[in-house]
C-alpha cells in the first residue's frame, strides 16, 4: 500500500541550489529531500519546472499540493500550512562598491539615488520589503524580473543595481551560469534592519490538500526537518562565508 492516495504535485522554480532546473531536468537540495521521502514513505512527487510569479498563483489557486524552497510569509499562510526547514534572511546584495557606505535599513537604500532595485516577481519577504518595492517604484527604480539568473545578469551590466534576496539564491543561480560565475567573488551581502532573520521551508496547500494527505505529509515533512538533513544540504551546496549570514539550522526545540 502506497502511504500516499495520489501522486503530490510540486510545481518548481529555480532557487539557488535548492531548486536548479536544466531543461525538463530538476535537481537540488529540495528535490533530493523529496527523492529521499518518496522512497522512504512511498510517496510520488511530480515535480514541474515554473517561472516564479505562476508558481505563486497554481498555489493560491489549489493547484499546487506544496511549494518547497520557500520564505514563510504572512499572504502564503493564507492558503497553506507552512514547515519550516531551516531559518533564512534576505540582504542587500550588489557587485561590490566597497566604497559605498554600507546599506542599514530600507531607508538607505531609498535615500541612495543611484541605486536601483532589481527583484524577482512573486518573490514575498514581508511588508518591509514590499515598502520598499513601493517606495523605490514611484521613483521608476524597481525592475521585476522572471528568475534569479536575469536578476544577476541586470547586475552585471549595470553596476548601480541591487537586489534583495537569500544570498544562496543569486549565488547559486550564479554558479549555474558560466556568463556570471566570475561574480561570485565580488557579492557584497548587507543585512538590513527592518528584514530579519525568518523561516524558509515548504508550503502544504490547505485547499489541494485532503485532511489525511495533509496529515501524513505535515508528519513527514517535520520528521525531516528535526533530522537537520536540509541545513547539512545548504552547506554542502555553498560556501561558509555565504551560509553565515543568510541561513542557519532551525533552533532546537526541547
Amino acid at each position: 500500500m502506497a502511504h500516499c492516495s495520489r501522486a503530490i504535485q510540486v510545481p518548481v522554480s529555480a532557487t539557488g541550489q535548492s531548486v536548479v532546473i536544466d531543461g525538463e531536468s530538476v535537481h537540488g537540495i529540495y528535490p533530493d529531500i523529496l527523492s529521499t521521502i518518496s522512497t522512504r514513505e512511498k510517496c510520488r512527487f511530480v515535480i514541474t519546472p515554473v517561472p516564479r510569479a505562476r508558481l505563486e498563483k497554481l498555489y493560491e489557486s489549489g493547484k499546487a499540493d506544496m511549494i518547497v524552497a520557500s520564505v514563510r510569509s504572512a499572504r502564503r499562510d493564507e492558503f497553506g500550512v507552512f514547515i519550516p526547514m531551516v531559518r533564512s534572511r534576505a540582504m542587500v546584495i550588489s557587485l561590490g562598491d566597497g566604497q559605498r557606505p554600507p546599506f542599514k535599513s530600507g531607508q538607505d537604500l531609498l535615500n541612495n539615488k543611484e541605486a536601483r532595485l532589481v527583484v524577482v516577481r512573486g518573490y514575498d519577504y514581508g511588508n518591509a520589503y514590499h515598502e520598499l518595492i513601493e517606495a523605490m517604484g514611484k521613483e521608476n527604480r524597481v525592475l521585476l524580473e522572471a528568475d534569479p539568473t536575469a536578476v544577476a545578469r541586470l547586475m552585471k551590466s549595470n553596476p548601480n543595481d541591487v537586489t534583495i534576496m537569500v544570498p544562496t539564491i543569486l549565488y547559486g543561480a550564479m554558479q549555474e551560469d558560466p556568463r556570471l560565475a566570475d561574480l561570485v567573488d565580488k557579492l557584497r551581502l548587507e543585512p538590513l534592519d527592518n528584514l530579519p532573520w525568518g523561516e524558509s521551508g515548504v508550503y502544504l496547500s490547505k485547499i489541494a490538500l485532503e485532511p489525511s494527505l495533509m496529515q501524513f505529509l505535515k508528519s513527514a515533512m517535520q520528521r525531516t526537518a528535526q533530522s537537520g538533513i536540509v541545513y547539512k544540504g545548504f552547506a554542502a551546496y555553498y560556501p561558509a562565508q555565504i551560509l553565515k549570514d543568510s541561513i542557519k539550522p532551525l533552533e532546537k526545540t526541547p
